[in-house]
C-alpha cells in the first residue's frame, strides 16, 4: 500500500513541475506585455530595444488579447493582467483606424507625394504615379545620382521641372521636386542624419508653403540618441507659412519623439483620414509591410482631404500621397 501511495505522490509531483513551469512562463510573458503597455502609455521608452519595440505596439495589443483568452481558464490573474495590457495598448492605437475629423470642404488644394526610393525604385512606376496624382511637391528619399537620371529619362523632368536635389550614393541622398518654383531654405534648421532639403514655394492661388524632405537615421543601437535629436531638431510650424514635413521618419506614432513633434503643431495626414495604421515598411521583401514609418505631417491649420499609400516596385518602402487643403491665409 505504501509503495502505491509513494508512486502516486511521485506521479503527482512529476505532473506539477511542468504545470509550475507553464505558470511561471505565463507570468513572465504577461509581465513583459504589461511593462510594454505602461512604457507606451507613459512615453518612457529609452534605448534602442524599447524604442524599436514601440514600433510594433499594434501587434502587442493583439498578442496581449490572445494571451488573455488563452490564460483565462488555467491562470485567471495572468489573463486579467494580459487583458489590461491589451486595453492600454489598444487605447493608444485604435484611434488611428478612424478619421480624426471631417474632410475639409474648402481651402486651396496642395498635393504631396513622398517615396523612399531605396536608390533603385522603378522609375516608370514613380513617374506614372506623379502623372496620375499630379503632386505639387515630391519628396524623394534615398535618392542617388543614378536614380535622378532614371527618373528624368522616364519623364519626371517634364512633369516636375523645379527641383532641389541633394542626391548621393547610398541612403543619404534626398530631394524635392516641384511643379512650381522652389526656393531653398538652407538655414531653416540643421539636419541630423541624412540630407533633408527644405524649400519654399508659392502656389498660383498665392498660398505660401514650406516643405522639408525628412529622413533621419533609424534608432538602431547607438544611433537612437541621434534619432531622438534629429526629430527634436525638425522645424516647428511657422506663423508666416504652412509647413509640411514629408518622408521616411523611421518613426511611428507610438514613439514619444514623434508625438512630441506632432504636439508642436502638426497633424499626421494618414491619421486624419483613418489610414494611420496602414503599414509602409518593409515592402517587397517576402513579408508584407507591418510598420508605419513613412508620413506626411502638415501644419494643423491645414485640412486633409485624401491619403493614399502606394506600392512601388524595387523599393522596400511604400509611398504616401496626401491632398491637403490650405487655409486662405496662414
Amino acid at each position: 500500500m505504501s509503495i502505491t501511495v509513494e508512486a502516486k505522490q511521485a506521479e503527482g509531483s512529476g505532473k506539477s513541475a511542468p504545470r509550475r513551469r507553464r505558470r511561471w512562463l505565463s507570468w513572465l510573458v504577461v509581465t513583459f506585455l504589461a511593462v510594454w503597455a505602461v512604457v507606451r502609455v507613459a512615453g518612457a521608452e529609452t534605448g534602442s530595444f524599447l524604442t524599436q519595440l514601440m514600433t510594433i505596439t499594434p501587434y502587442g495589443a493583439v498578442l496581449a488579447l490572445v494571451l488573455a483568452v488563452a490564460f483565462v481558464r488555467r491562470n485567471r490573474p495572468a489573463a486579467l493582467v494580459a487583458l489590461a495590457a491589451s486595453l492600454l495598448m489598444a487605447a493608444t492605437v485604435a484611434p488611428r483606424a478612424f478619421a480624426a475629423g471631417e474632410q475639409p470642404a474648402g481651402g486651396t488644394p496642395f498635393k504631396v507625394l513622398t517615396i523612399n526610393l531605396f536608390g533603385r525604385a522603378d522609375p516608370q512606376t514613380v513617374v506614372g504615379l506623379v502623372r496620375r496624382l499630379q503632386p505639387d511637391v515630391f519628396s524623394a528619399l534615398e535618392l542617388t545620382p543614378r536614380e535622378v537620371a532614371a527618373l528624368d529619362a522616364a519623364g519626371l523632368a517634364e512633369l516636375m521641372p523645379h527641383r532641389l536635389l541633394q542626391a548621393e550614393r547610398g541612403a543619404s541622398g534626398s530631394g524635392l521636386y516641384g511643379r512650381h518654383p522652389l526656393t531653398a531654405l538652407p538655414s531653416l534648421f540643421t539636419p541630423i542624419g541624412h540630407n533633408m532639403p527644405a524649400a519654399a514655394l508659392s502656389l498660383p492661388s498665392g498660398a505660401k508653403v514650406e516643405v522639408v524632405a525628412i529622413h533621419p537615421n533609424p534608432p538602431l543601437g547607438r544611433m537612437v540618441d541621434e534619432w531622438n535629436a534629429s526629430l527634436a531638431a525638425l522645424p516647428p510650424p511657422s506663423p508666416g507659412a504652412i509647413r509640411v514635413l514629408a518622408g521616411d521618419f523611421n518613426a511611428s506614432l507610438d514613439h514619444r519623439a514623434m508625438r512630441d513633434l506632432l504636439d508642436r503643431g502638426y497633424i499626421d495626414a494618414a491619421h486624419q483620414v483613418g489610414e494611420g495604421l496602414t503599414p509602409t515598411w518593409p515592402n517587397g521583401r517576402g513579408l508584407p509591410p507591418f510598420i508605419t514609418i513613412d508620413h506626411i505631417l502638415a501644419d494643423r491649420r491645414a485640412g486633409v482631404h485624401t491619403v493614399e499609400v502606394l506600392d512601388v516596385p524595387r523599393t522596400d518602402h511604400r509611398g504616401v500621397f496626401a491632398e491637403l487643403r490650405l487655409p486662405a491665409a496662414p
